[in-house]
């Protein structure tokens, strides 16, 4: 059946050509554009030929099936008159669409954002019907661990949001101690100064690290990066935590490396070759050419690429919660542990929580300030890019 509704169909559009041919004609006597007449034939048995077979296999009636094989037959026939009559161009209103579907591709995610911003907004609001935002931006303590409910007391908890927010900049600070320089070093070694090969085989074995999960550090750091460190400063009469925002910072950095790294070589070998040529040729070595000319002219996207990595530490969450601690202290000290926004919002939305109490409810003002300071912080670093790219 499929072969005689297939052989109809193929004989329909050569009919449908012929018709359109001699339409063609006219319209061409009186001096009117119209598009090829065998390009109306093809959507004619392209569209007959794909609604069939859908029809054939999700009807079960042989009635059904030849009635549903007309009905598509001659209302393609007459679509398809009334489009060429309409001298109807499919390029044209075929490339609108696709603007239309980029637009709204476009669109998602900024509606996404708009809609995540909102939800965190107003379960924050409901917080500070509990706690007050003095308290929360202003307050030295942090320890939310007794859930403030109408039946009791409020004064049991504190939510200053300063002791998260010092530990959360003191391990972002360490961690970029170690990937800013490693980083930015590895991918001038690798883009000026490695063979071929060398670079072949180095490169893709550092950007491996990028693929690592988070918890996999998080293991590292506690297994071998915490005893180490305690066991080195303890030869030096230091005490240090065994949970330290060190430890973390140090293993962060490392998961960082090679997000620098690749930028970084990115922005290196984006920098034309006329100017390194230029630089060589006026009497420059090598590292000074690389100082002087291509270090400043990739500086916007390197100082792009430590904001972000910077971000992405401010965000990260397993590491500190596997090696830093839990515990919110006003310390500066990389030897102390302490404790980051991020694994004080995993905290508090563990397990089963009731949402009308404030214990839960600071974890949004959490990612409601955390998402704040990041977007405040690429906003600080498009301008710093913007600014280098005017020099």
């Amino acid at each position: 059946m499929i072969l005689i509704f297939l052989f109809i169909t193929i004989l329909s559009a050569i009919f449908i050509n012929s018709k359109l041919k001699k339409q063609r004609v006219n319209f061409i006597a009186h001096k009117k554009y119209i598009d090829l007449s065998s390009h109306f034939s093809y959507c004619f048995a392209l569209w007959s030929c794909i609604a069939t077979i859908f029809c054939l296999f999700f009807l079960s009636s042989l009635i059904a099936k030849i009635i549903s094989f007309i009905l598509i037959i001659l209302f393609n026939y007459f679509l398809i008159n009334f489009l060429f009559n309409r001298q109807f161009l499919a390029k044209k209103h075929f490339e609108k669409f696709q603007v239309a579907v980029l637009s709204i591709t476009a669109g998602i995610g900024i509606f996404i954002t708009i809609i995540i911003t909102i939800s965190i907004l107003l379960e924050t609001l409901r917080f500070f019907k509990f706690v007050s935002p003095l308290e929360f931006f202003f307050g030295l303590n942090w320890n939310p661990q007794m859930a403030i409910t109408a039946e009791q007391e409020v004064g049991k908890s504190s939510f200053g949001i300063i002791p998260v927010f010092l530990g959360t900049l003191l391990i972002t600070l360490v961690a970029m101690m170690v990937a800013i320089p490693t980083g930015i070093m590895s991918a001038i070694y690798l883009s000026f100064y490695a063979k071929q090969k060398t670079r072949d085989i180095l490169k893709p074995v550092l950007e491996i690290l990028a693929g690592v999960p988070t918890v996999v550090y998080g293991y590292f750091a506690i297994t071998l990066i915490a005893p180490f460190l305690k066991n080195f400063f303890n030869n030096f009469g230091v005490e240090i935590s065994s949970e330290s925002a060190l430890s973390a910072g140090l293993v962060m950095g490392i998961m960082i490396i090679p997000f620098i790294l690749s930028l970084t070589d990115d922005a290196i070998n984006s920098v034309p070759q006329s100017l390194k040529d230029g630089a060589l040729a006026l009497g420059s070595t090598k590292s000074e050419m690389i100082k002087k000319v291509v270090l400043v002219s990739a500086m916007p996207s390197i100082v792009g690429a430590i904001i972000l990595a910077v971000s992405r530490a401010i965000g990260e969450t397993m590491i500190v919660v596997m090696s830093a601690g839990l515990v919110a202290k006003l310390s500066f000290n990389p030897l102390d542990s302490v404790t980051t926004a991020t694994a004080q919002i995993v905290t508090l939305l563990v397990g089963d929580q009731e949402f009308n109490s404030p214990k839960t409810l600071s974890a949004f003002a959490l990612a409601l300030t955390l998402f704040i300071f990041t977007f405040v912080l690429n906003i600080i670093a498009l301008a710093v890019i913007k600014k280098y790219k005017n020099r």
